[in-house]
């Protein structure tokens, strides 16, 4: 009897132990984010669901192509999804329906086929970083509302989990 009730207890602890484990990493490190615009089509669709790691920018600096989650810095209640373009120290540019960094054309395959309007040269200051949607005719980003605060960073987009059919690591 003795004995069934040690497994009892040891098996509860178990269950107690994985929930609080799980909690803290849902709530501490990973988040659940869902996919409102077609900003980032065609990689990422209205109503996808996405895994952000939260501990990303405290441990490392974003880089270039890192998709962001952010507080939306007109609205800081607010979070959008968007693309890292240029980091500090690095001049960004937008002519020709390409993205060029410090002068030389980024390979973008991830961008939605399109028209949009020229911008800058810009150089990104320290403490900032340039995002833009991947759906370039269909986002609110750094062309509209300015250059990003790193403090804004929420964490890097990880995974997309939901529609089963749509699950893939994000580039």
């Amino acid at each position: 009897m003795e004995n069934k009730r040690s497994k009892t207890k040891w098996l509860l602890g178990i269950i107690v132990l994985v929930l609080l484990i799980g909690g803290v990493l849902r709530w501490g490190v990973l988040q659940p984010y869902l996919i409102p615009s077609p900003s980032m089509e065609p990689g990422m669709a209205p109503g996808d669901h996405i895994l952000v790691n939260r501990l990303a920018y405290r441990l490392w600096a974003p880089t270039r192509r890192d998709v962001v989650v952010f507080a939306f810095p007109k609205d800081l209640k607010r979070t959008f999804v968007k693309r890292v373009i240029a980091v500090e120290g690095e001049t960004v540019e937008l002519r020709d329906n390409k993205v060029f960094v410090n002068g030389d054309p980024i390979d973008e395959p991830y961008v939605k086929a399109g028209d949009y309007p020229p911008y800058g040269p810009e150089v990104v200051p320290e403490g900032k970083v340039f995002v833009l949607g991947d759906n370039r005719r269909e986002s609110e980003d750094s062309r509209e509302w300015g250059l990003l605060p790193k403090e804004y960073l929420l964490g890097k987009a990880w995974l997309v989990y939901y529609p089963f059919s749509r699950f893939r690591l994000i580039p």
